[in-house]
């Protein structure tokens, strides 16, 4: 069925809970991956910067967003790897995907900046009408 799954995630709770049906679905199937995929873009890199002094308070900030996903993964055995990329978090999310050989991608619904969602157009809409293979969306 699904082995390899890309799932987003930026720290937000939608974003969790997809993580948690990503790994739900992994569960079911033995040799099943999932790739966790956080993306920096200008405005997150600069406001980690301002918040943080060194490049390692940096990683580990970033790192303690996804903290809750790994630790679900470990204690189900499931096989994970987390991935950071740079750049607009739709567009690079899509290349990712679609460079890549996933059966499934799941996203939230919505994730941490709902006003930039509004004006430019959800992430999760961006990799539903631009990813190769199916997209869960998770409310």
């Amino acid at each position: 069925m699904f082995t390899n799954i890309l799932v987003a995630a930026d720290g937000s709770g939608h974003s969790i809970r997809a993580a948690e049906k990503a790994l739900e679905i992994a569960k079911k199937t033995d040799d099943a991956k999932v790739t966790v995929v956080y993306v920096v873009d200008g405005k997150t890199s600069k406001s980690d910067v301002l918040r943080n002094w060194d490049a390692l308070g940096i990683e580990g900030k970033r790192k303690e967003k996804l903290r809750k996903i790994e630790e679900i993964a470990i204690k189900e055995s499931i096989n994970y790897e987390i991935k950071i990329l740079r750049g607009e978090p739709g567009p690079s999310i899509v290349k990712y995907a679609n460079s890549n050989d996933f059966d499934l991608v799941v996203i939230g619904s919505r994730g941490l900046n709902t006003l930039q969602q509004m004006v430019l157009g959800s992430v999760s809409h961006k990799l539903a009408k631009r990813v190769q293979c199916p997209v869960l969306i998770i409310k």
